[in-house]
């Protein structure tokens, strides 16, 4: 058991032995190849590095080469790019001048604005092409140049090569400067910049305002109605007709020619302006001087300033509205929009200023009484456009032309008030020099005068009026007054005038003779009573009030009635009283003699009142007329009745009858052929007193003025 055991050690022992001799014969074979690798390892290093040395040379001029490409591809590639503008340049202007001869033949206006809106094209196209040769020139030639030196310095490629890119650098160089300036300043775009503006001319000068006058006719006859006309301006232009020339002016500012585009636009624009109002045949503007405002015949000067409201009114509204549109979408793309403002109120500045200067001239002119109502109107009308006007003129731009607006309405303003308080110091002033009605009738001063104050007052210049006497009192007191109502400024204002048409009333009063005792009053009971009756139920007694009407007109015309019957024929009457102190034998030659002195007597004021006194007013005659037949026809029945046993020849003596008609007749009643004496009939009313007529006229009198 131990033998094969040890038996087997061995055998292993020797098996372990011999593969540590064949793995020692494989590592010495191993180490034999290594040496043999070191050694091959070797030569290749040495065959790489010789290599190496061979082919640095080459890496560095492929290196040269690529930088070099590069190098000139930087200053080639710009040049091809502007050899290409130039051609590009080239068809373009061919395309101008194809569109050019176009334009010339076409004859149809919406097919030759077509053409010409691709015509622009070609110069924004052109110009951009010429603006690119412009401003890549001298880079370009300047890169080439620099190339061409840096090969001929280093002798990068061959003579042939440096030579022929010299030659192409030198006739670049000739091409950008002859040819740049020429197309800038002196070619086809200068000629097609030119065409632009006088395209740009014809087109402004086409578009017209086609409606003014309509407008002018339908504001005519609005102003018979009640409604106000709305006037609005129009479109101007069509749409391609305004495409056409926002294109124009945006390609002519581009092209430095912005004073010349605003110079043409301004130009043209003035004109078809002015033509537009010039249709409306404003003649009248021609006179605008103050001198010559007042050396116009009124019926003349009434009409030019209707007109001239009007007018100003349409051009406001009307013209100015649609040439600020127009403006706007024409200009409004150039400078961000602040050049059109400028331009509309350089047009507008000229129309504006002639109507301006006539309404200055109103203004300035001499303070005449019928020239307060047209002011008004004129005012008035400012006043109602201002908001229009303010919007048409808004901004910095239209500054100026407000201001000047405003200060047309000051001197309206200043004007209106100057007329109306002169007005009443020329009521008060008429009296100096100038007699009283020799008649007693109405002066002519009172008729204009009354009538004058019930035109103020009525709405259309009671408004007007109150506003300009309220701002006056604002400038005088302060903006932090606190003035009156309207109306009371009105009405105070109104009372002053009433007041010195009183004073003028009463200083022709005093103004007759002393021997002319019942004149006075005749004329104070004819002017009184006209003023009170004109006034009754008016505006202008409304506003005035009616207590104060009768308290100073109406009162003071039955006072003067009744002196006027105290004076006249209350005498007259007296004369048939009876006398009861007389002796029986001498009552038939008393009684003779006060029939002959009543007869004398009526005689007597019948001639005056034909002579001297006249009584115009029908209802005021009347009411007279039958006062007076009541106080001197039942005392002539009743005298007549008590004598007529001591009468002699009854028959010879007028009737009652008779008398009334001769009364009548008086006071306007026509030609009456007196009857005499032959019955004894009556007139209605039977007999009464001589005082309790003249009391009963009175009682009439206190009776309807407290009405």
């Amino acid at each position: 058991m131990a033998t094969n055991k040890e038996d087997s050690r061995l055998s292993d022992i020797q098996l372990a032995c011999t593969d540590l001799r064949t793995l020692l014969k494989a590592s010495a074979l191993m180490e034999q190849n290594l040496k043999k690798m070191d050694y091959k390892f070797n030569l290749i290093d040495e065959t790489l590095t010789s290599a190496s040395r061979r082919v640095a040379p080459l890496q560095s001029m492929s290196m040269a080469s690529r930088a070099l490409e590069t190098r000139i591809n930087r200053a080639v590639t710009p040049a091809l790019a502007l050899l290409d503008n130039f051609k590009r340049s080239e068809s373009i202007q061919d395309k101008l001048l194809d569109l050019s001869s176009k334009l010339s033949n076409e004859k149809n206006m919406n097919k030759r604005l077509k053409t010409l809106i691709k015509y622009v094209d070609c110069v924004d196209q052109l110009k951009a092409a010429i603006s690119s040769i412009c401003e890549e020139g001298e880079p370009v030639i300047q890169r080439l140049q620099e190339v061409v030196e840096f090969l001929s310095r280093t002798k990068a490629t061959d003579q042939y090569r440096i030579h022929r890119l010299r030659e192409t650098l030198t006739t670049l160089k000739a091409l950008y400067e002859t040819e740049v300036d020429a197309m800038r300043f002196e070619g086809l775009l200068d000629e097609a910049l030119l065409n632009l503006q006088d395209e740009y001319e014809n087109i402004l000068q086409q578009i017209k305002h086609q409606n003014i006058v309509d407008q002018s006719q339908a504001v005519d006859k609005d102003n018979e109605g009640d409604d106000q006309m709305v006037i609005t301006g129009s479109n101007l232009g069509t749409k391609l007709e305004i495409e056409l020339l926002r294109r124009i002016s945006q390609t002519l500012a581009a092209e430095d020619c912005l004073d010349i585009c605003i110079d043409i636009y301004v130009k043209v624009r003035y004109r078809r302006v002015a033509k537009a109002l010039m249709r409306l045949n404003p003649e009248y503007l021609r006179t605008h001087s103050p001198e010559e405002i007042d050396e116009m015949a009124w019926e003349n000067l009434e009409t030019a300033i209707t007109l001239w409201i009007q007018h100003f009114e349409l051009a406001v509204k009307a013209v100015l509205v649609s040439e600020k549109n127009f403006c706007e979408q024409v200009l409004g793309g150039i400078m961000d929009g602040l050049v059109w403002p400028e331009c509309f109120v350089k047009i507008a500045d000229k129309i504006m200023a002639v109507f301006f200067r006539f309404g200055e001239g109103v203004a300035r002119s001499s303070k005449e009484p019928q020239k307060l109502f047209k002011m008004l109107d004129m005012f008035e009308s400012l006043e109602k456009l201002k908001p229009a006007f303010s919007q048409v003129f808004e901004g910095e731009a239209g500054t100026d032309i407000c201001v000047r607006f405003r200060e047309l309405e000051k001197l309206l303003i200043h004007a209106s008030s100057k007329v109306f308080w002169e007005f009443g110091l020329q009521i008060e002033g008429n009296s100096d020099g100038v007699p009283p009605p020799q008649d007693g009738s109405v002066p002519k001063i009172v008729r204009y005068a009354v009538n004058y104050m019930k035109y103020l007052a009525t709405e259309a210049y009671s408004v007007p009026m109150a506003r300009v006497l309220r701002t006056e009192q604002i400038w005088k007191a302060g903006i932090l007054s606190r003035p009156e109502s309207d109306e009371n400024l009105l009405r105070d204002a109104v009372s002053h005038i009433m007041e010195a048409l009183q004073r003028n009333v009463e200083s022709k009063r005093s103004g007759y003779r002393i021997d002319k005792l019942a004149l006075p009053h005749v004329f104070a009971m004819n002017t009184y009573w006209y003023i009170y009756m004109r006034t009754k139920n008016t505006e202008l007694g409304k506003l005035v009030g009616d207590q104060y009407m009768k308290k100073n007109y109406k009162v003071i015309a039955e006072e003067s009635a009744y002196m006027y019957q105290k004076i006249v024929w209350v005498p007259l009457v007296r004369v048939l009283e009876k006398d009861d102190d007389l002796e029986l034998e001498s009552k038939e030659a008393m009684v003779r003699a006060k029939m002959e002195a009543f007869m004398k007597g009526l005689d007597d004021v019948s001639k005056r009142h034909k002579g001297y006194y006249s009584i115009p007013d029908e209802d005021l005659r009347e009411q007279i007329r039958l006062a007076t037949v009541k106080l001197v026809v039942p005392a002539y029945s009743e005298f007549l009745d008590s004598f007529s046993v001591s009468l002699p020849g009854k028959s010879s003596y007028l009737s009652p009858e008779s008398v009334q008609q001769l009364l009548c007749q008086i006071f306007g009643g026509g030609e009456v052929k007196p009857k005499r004496r032959g019955s004894r009939d009556r007139t209605a009313g039977g007999s009464s007193a001589v005082d309790g007529a003249v009391k009963g006229f009175r009682r009439t009198r206190s009776n309807t003025s407290e009405k």
